[in-house]
């Protein structure tokens, strides 16, 4: 079937109701992109022409006082709709030194354009790259994914590669010093039995929420989790200063926290966590009693009350179970944290938990579906990396956000506290 194309140019000057009119008008009827692209493509060809005068005359009109000359045309790619189309690119050389000289519409078109966004975006929402050619072209529409243009699989695998690296490498090194951080959340994510990804998200007086860092490791020990802590400080979280931290209940967590923070930090063990760990030990006949016991407990404003009835908990189980009453009371100091603090209830439900983090990890699970294979930490890194970017597209403020001050002012009352601690016991 024979074709025609219409230039933008030949378009604007023809007379209205002219049959070449109507003909450009019906192929911008069945494909407003064949449309954009002629256009484009035509004021791309203009400006370079305009350049190709200004540095070597007109043409077949000797210059001397230009400083190139003409050097015939040559076949180059631009970004398009996701790939890559071939444009013809006049050329231009020095008299000086005999170099092409560089024209400023080429050069500035030609850093442009999304390509590697296009491939971001598409392989974050579980886009095959096999079949990324077709989800941004169609071959109806007149621009097809032919051979070269940039949507082979490869093509795009190198891309979201090459932008997701420049992005962790971006976001690892940027400054924290900035947030206002009240509270900081850690937990791990298994992508599979020998790696593991450890990440870190910040909570702050404003309510805003932040992914800090990520770090991998084989398992969630202390030294893995030091080197994310060791992270964060070297780009401004400040080590003396008193943030709430909420994590899954891992020892070596807690430990890596003291170490660094100082034994007196504020550690919130979740308690969403600790009741499941609870009830999987015991038969199905209890999970309802002992879930309402422990959330009485929680939703309590008296610390010492709530650690009674945990402890009376603890104490019914005794002969019928003690490995679970032992369960129950291991980590009591942590798991009423918040209750110490003298939140109010609502910002204690909002902030005794690692719900904030877990919902980031579904989205990184999300993200990572479609990877078989990991061919090695770095590449985890980068998929672990998107899925925390796009995970932040969806934070939202904390609900309790606006009882985020009494958190900060009971923080700084809890440091001074423990300072003037350390004074009596020293003296």
């Amino acid at each position: 079937m024979k074709t025609t194309t219409t230039s933008a140019s030949a378009l604007a000057t023809a007379p209205v109701g002219s049959s070449l009119v109507e003909d450009a008008y019906g192929a911008l009827t069945k494909s407003f992109e064949q449309f954009c692209l002629m256009a484009g493509i035509e004021s791309l060809t203009q400006m370079m022409n305009e350049d190709v005068a200004r540095l070597a005359g007109d043409r077949y009109e000797h210059c001397p006082g230009k400083p190139g000359y003409r050097w015939g045309r040559t076949k180059s790619q631009v970004g398009f709709h996701g790939g890559k189309i071939e444009v013809d690119r006049p050329r231009v050389r020095s008299k000086a030194t005999g170099k092409e000289m560089a024209l400023p519409s080429w050069e500035e078109i030609a850093a442009g354009g999304y390509l590697d966004q296009w491939a971001m975006n598409l392989m974050v929402m579980n886009m095959a790259t096999r079949k990324f050619g077709r989800a941004v072209r169609l071959p109806e529409a007149g621009v097809p994914a032919d051979a070269g243009s940039g949507l082979s699989s490869s093509a795009v695998s190198r891309r979201f590669k090459a932008l997701t690296q420049a992005k962790l490498d971006e976001w690892m090194a940027s400054d924290l010093s900035e947030l206002d951080l009240v509270a900081i959340q850690i937990d791990g994510l298994h992508l599979d039995d020998h790696l593991l990804m450890i990440g870190a998200v910040g909570i702050e007086a404003s309510g805003q929420k932040h992914p800090l860092g990520v770090v991998e490791g084989a398992t969630e020990n202390a030294a893995t989790v030091q080197a994310l802590l060791d992270n964060l400080i070297e780009r401004g979280v400040n080590p003396e200063g008193c943030y709430l931290f909420i994590v899954d209940g891992a020892k070596a967590l807690s430990k890596a926290l003291r170490r660094t923070f100082g034994a007196d930090i504020p550690i919130q063990r979740c308690q969403v966590h600790k009741a499941r760990n609870i009830t999987d030990r015991l038969a199905p006949k209890h999970h309802a009693a002992v879930r309402r016991a422990l959330k009485q407990a929680w939703e309590m404003d008296d610390a010492e009350k709530a650690e009674r009835l945990i402890r009376n908990l603890a104490r019914r189980f005794e002969q019928e179970a003690p490995d679970v009453s032992r369960s129950i009371l291991e980590g009591l100091d942590e798991i009423l944290t918040v209750v110490r603090l003298g939140l109010p209830l609502e910002l204690r439900r909002s902030l005794a938990s690692t719900n904030i983090i877990e919902s980031m990890n579904s989205v990184i699970r999300q993200v990572c579906r479609n990877v078989k294979r990991w061919r090695d930490a770095r590449m985890a890194l980068r998929w672990t990396a998107a899925g925390m970017f796009e995970a932040k597209k969806g934070f939202r403020r904390l609900k309790a956000y606006k009882q985020l001050p009494i958190l900060k002012q009971a923080l700084i009352d809890h440091r001074q506290k423990d300072q003037i601690d350390q004074v009596k016991n020293a003296a």
